[in-house]
């Protein structure tokens, strides 16, 4: 058939079509492990095949959102899988939110069906918004509602569905921001800024063929999950979902070591307490990638890591979920030269430092990185006036400040809207954190700026310690000597059990200016 008259379905590339390829030519090769169950392939598309087939018949159509509020197991990826299936739109909802904040997200995508784990029905009904749902299908129900229908009798009733024609264009998922100065926004990603992601993946982790054991400890309602695992949906290679809760450093090495692992990923913190284990080197362990990001590493969890895995590619990520997510890649062999950067822009996303008027600013000055490219997302779902905002001249606003050296590799600064200024001078707040978090004592910390009669603004830093640690201003101040200038130092210094994080883990800063507003009776000199 002549090129131009092929149907347009027979050049189409997305996480569904490469699902059918696997079913087709490695039927039972495992896709997905959990607590020692397998999903093959060829079951992987049966089963999202058949749930489609069972949502189109509640009348679940393409453009039409599906909810998911549900741990990580297979039935997520599956329930992703059946909405794209029908040009449906896939919401992963946060099983960490309070009702209220659930409702809001709820009013706002207005799902027509929504999948949710029966220990979660609760906090679902607590939500006003949720009786307008039309579907509620529900795993592990062992006797649902009236109304509701339980997952595997839902399944069953139908036969699976024919894959129809749905372009890499339309939107994949709705993923909701953390909203750590505001409401959630709902960031629309299209199969083609998932594809592309895949492929940056692949070059980033050297995943070339289907041998590899891919390890998910990150939530699925987190871009960090299904952004970490599209490569495996292009190569064919497994992936095992770990169970969610309190990271037992114990228990991952355990699953590392039964399930094979090869390519994983934790935040430093979570490697601190991996490399800490007394037995780490008497264990059988096949790490060929260790990954971090979402916070800085110190030289010390650096040193650990490549002591404790010599062998391994150590490779760190940074983005954002309204890129799919990664924009900059820092590889292990430049992690303690360029200590404190997120590494070099990715090959597939174009990219700008610019001032406030758009110019572009000389290497080694702070400005704003913008972006533009295939991973970049098309907007917030019915958000036109924040989406024309962050889009202003025709590039993606990240809100990060950075500065790049003259090899290209980047530094964030900080957060656009998270800046002080402090005598007419600029802090940022993440330099002076990634300082505050190489001290040893310090396991976390989050810089906000006070209100100062003098200055107009002062740094603190709320920080929490390690066990059997203490730490001062005057100690802290100390070590900071000839690593920051001193109007960048933190003022006051507030150790606290812990720092308030909303329900995606990020910290939230206006939680911390109310408490401090609160408790402050008077700004230091």
């Amino acid at each position: 058939m002549p090129a131009d008259t092929a149907p347009a379905w027979s050049f189409r590339n997305h996480w569904m079509t490469q699902v059918a390829t696997h079913a087709q030519t490695r039927p039972d090769k495992p896709a997905l492990r959990h607590l020692g169950r397998t999903t093959t392939w060829a079951q992987l598309s049966r089963r999202s095949l058949r749930l489609a087939a069972g949502l189109a018949d509640r009348g679940v159509a393409a453009g039409d959102r599906v909810a998911l509020l549900t741990l990580n197991h297979p039935w997520f990826v599956e329930s992703v899988l059946a909405a794209n299936s029908l040009g449906a739109m896939a919401v992963p909802l946060s099983f960490r939110l309070a009702p209220l904040e659930l409702d809001h997200i709820l009013e706002d995508c207005a799902p027509s069906a929504i999948v949710v784990d029966a220990r979660l029905v609760p906090l679902l009904r607590a939500a006003p918004n949720a009786a307008r749902i039309g579907t509620v299908v529900v795993v592990d129900a062992a006797d649902p509602a009236e109304g509701d229908l339980a997952y595997e009798d839902f399944l069953s009733a139908y036969e699976p569905m024919e894959l129809p024609d749905i372009s890499e264009e339309s939107t994949a998922l709705i993923m909701y921001t953390s909203g750590t100065t505001g409401r959630p926004k709902g960031v629309l990603l299209s199969h083609r800024n998932m594809q592309v992601q895949a492929m940056t993946c692949i070059r980033a982790m050297e995943i070339f063929d289907d041998s590899d054991v891919g390890f998910l400890t990150a939530p699925f309602f987190h871009i960090a999950g299904l952004g970490s695992i599209v490569a495996n949906f292009v190569v064919g290679s497994t992936v095992v979902l770990h169970p969610l809760g309190a990271f037992d450093p114990r228990a991952v090495l355990d699953a590392y070591e039964s399930e094979g692992a090869t390519v994983v990923f934790n935040v430093p913190q979570q490697w601190d307490l991996i490399c800490a284990q007394p037995d780490i080197d008497k264990r059988d362990l096949k790490l060929r990638i260790i990954s971090w990001g979402a916070a800085p590493a110190s030289d010390a969890t650096l040193r650990a890591m490549g002591e404790r895995f010599p062998g391994a590619l150590n490779v760190a990520v940074f983005g954002q979920t309204e890129t799919s997510p990664i924009t900059c890649v820092l590889r292990g062999e430049d992690s303690l030269r360029k200590l404190g950067s997120v590494g070099r822009p990715v090959p597939s996303i174009q990219y700008r430092i610019v001032d406030a008027a758009m110019n572009d600013v000389p290497v080694g000055e702070v400005g704003e990185i913008v972006y533009r490219g295939p991973t970049v997302t098309r907007g917030y779902w019915q958000k036109p006036r924040e989406t024309a905002q962050a889009f202003a001249g025709g590039w993606f606003h990240s809100g990060d400040l950075v500065r790049q050296d003259e090899e290209g590799f980047v530094w964030v600064v900080d957060r656009a809207k998270d800046m002080i200024i402090s005598g007419g001078e600029n802090i940022y707040c993440a330099e002076l954190e990634n300082a505050v978090a190489t001290h040893p004592a310090v396991r976390e910390v989050a810089v906000i700026g006070r209100p100062d009669a003098r200055w107009g603004q002062v740094p603190v830093a709320y920080v929490t310690v390690a066990p059997g640690t203490e730490l001062s201003l005057p100690e802290l101040t100390d070590f900071l000597d000839g690593r920051l200038a001193s109007f960048k130092r933190p003022k006051d210094l507030v150790v606290v059990p812990e720092l308030p994080r909303n329900a995606g883990g990020k910290v939230v800063k206006p939680e911390l200016r109310r408490q401090d507003a609160a408790t402050a009776t008077g700004s230091p000199a």
